[in-house]
């Protein structure tokens, strides 16, 4: 399943570091841009998110499942993961982006075992900004 369908895709590193041969950080891919402001510092947004292991393309949750709500958090204050902050500061409403996100941008050496996400490990998330404030 392609997450870029037939559109354009522009590739944006938003933050990386390097160690080595092993690349850190959070890669945004254009999905369809969205419009108006970017959300600030502390802003509430809500999105709709659909995020799999990369390494086994398994999905491991998604706010459009049948029972599931979309997602809000305070961007930019450390409550979401570190590539999410990172990478949706950058974003407007109405935009879709795919995120791929090394560990120490995700959850790290511990994982998240209750959603199947193994120690370190990869992760893709398919994002659309419904709304900020």
């Amino acid at each position: 399943r392609s997450l870029v369908g037939s559109e354009m895709c522009i590739r944006d590193r938003v933050s990386t570091q390097s160690t080595g041969s092993l690349k850190m950080g959070v890669t945004k891919e254009l999905i369809k841009a969205g419009n108006g402001p970017k959300p600030k510092k502390g802003q509430k947004i809500t999105v709709h998110c659909t995020g799999w292991v990369a390494a086994t393309n398994t999905k491991f949750w998604s706010t459009k499942d049948p029972g599931q709500k979309p997602f809000s958090f305070n961007v930019g204050l450390g409550t979401v993961i570190r590539g999410w902050d990172e990478g949706m500061i950058d974003m407007q409403v109405g935009e879709i982006a795919k995120f791929t996100m090394s560990s120490d941008y995700a959850y790290g050496r511990n994982g998240f075992p209750a959603w199947g996400i193994p120690a370190e490990a990869t992760l893709i998330f398919e994002v659309e900004v419904l709304s900020i404030g």
